[in-house]
């Protein structure tokens, strides 16, 4: 995610940070903070790295002033006005970095996971939590299909983290069983959390409040996308696809979109329509990737798939 790219989204959202659409709050500071490949405006946000990785950590936009970065973890080195030469812990976990701004009154909290590296992945497995096996890169494509470098450790004093304002840590872990045990270990890729923060923005201005997206389905390690015979390279496997729809009053099902008393598959397709025609314009096209929607089952409600693969997807479920 570019710094460019974010500055837009603040553009695009400053109607939503001066008074909201139905009172809706994406929770933006005045600034962005980049570190580690990834930026973001947003006033809780996440960043997944290895132990021990050095990173330049930047701020931009904004307005003129001092600006500071606090941590009681890693290493943080100012090298000028608006960036530092981080370093992150050596140990796998959650940390946290704050940055403020000049006012006083906005600030940024970095929710840092320290990955558990893949090496550490035994038999398909990692501390007992069920991974399987990366299905092999293809040749002469995109490096998106590499295996991961490593996992996030979900606990259950975790789990409840903000990734970004308005979505959880849990909202991203695997369904695989036994849904209760800890650890499990996820894939999460920022530009996907930053999608979806779009999303519900949108949905609120299009007249639908909503507090989060329902999360259907996010990370799938290989051996439940095996499992559930979705294909072999699925998004969800690489922390960058989700299946959602919107359901304000929280009782697993999708709002009637298109108000004519009916919950079905037009309610998806709306959500769907909706999407399209966003991230169709060229500021947002940059988090391009596959969308499609699907009926109801007795399993769940009509929903959309998003993702953030980098080139354009559209199929009907």
């Amino acid at each position: 995610m570019t710094a460019r790219l974010v500055m837009v989204l603040l553009a695009v959202f400053a109607v939503s940070r001066a008074g909201g659409a139905n009172g809706f709050d994406p929770k933006m500071a005045g600034f962005t903070v980049s570190l580690y490949g990834a930026s973001s405006p947003y006033r809780d946000t996440a960043a997944f790295v290895l132990p021990g990785a050095t990173t330049t950590l930047e701020v931009t936009g904004g307005p003129a002033g001092k600006y500071s970065l606090t941590t009681k973890n890693g290493i943080a080195i100012q090298r000028a006005v608006r960036r530092w030469r981080y370093t992150a812990p050596t140990r796998p976990g959650l940390y946290k970095l704050k940055v403020d701004g000049p006012s006083g009154t906005e600030s940024i909290d970095i929710h840092l996971f320290v990955m558990v590296p893949a090496s550490r992945v035994a038999g398909g497995q990692l501390n007992g939590y069920v991974i399987g096996n990366y299905p092999a890169p293809v040749p002469n494509v995109s490096s998106r299909y590499a295996p991961p470098k490593g996992f996030v450790e979900v606990t259950k004093d975790n789990q409840d983290t903000h990734v970004s304002p308005h979505f959880r840590l849990k909202q991203f872990v695997c369904r695989q069983e036994p849904e209760k045990a800890f650890p499990k270990y996820v894939v999460l890729e920022q530009r996907l959390i930053l999608k979806l923060e779009a999303i519900l923005e949108h949905v609120n201005r299009l007249g639908f409040p909503a507090d989060t997206l329902h999360v259907m389905s996010a990370y799938r390690t290989p051996s439940y996308n095996a499992a559930i015979g979705d294909v072999k390279y699925s998004m969800h496997q690489w922390g960058r696809a989700a299946d959602i729809y919107v359901d304000p009053k929280d009782n697993d099902q999708m709002a009637d979109l298109t108000r004519d008393g009916r919950i079905d598959l037009d309610d998806a397709r709306f959500l769907y329509d909706r999407i399209d025609e966003q991230f169709a314009s060229a500021p947002l096209s940059k988090l391009e990737g596959g969308l499609g929607f699907y009926p109801a089952t007795v399993a769940h409600p009509p929903f959309v798939h998003v993702d953030v693969r980098g080139t354009r997807a559209r199929w009907k479920g």
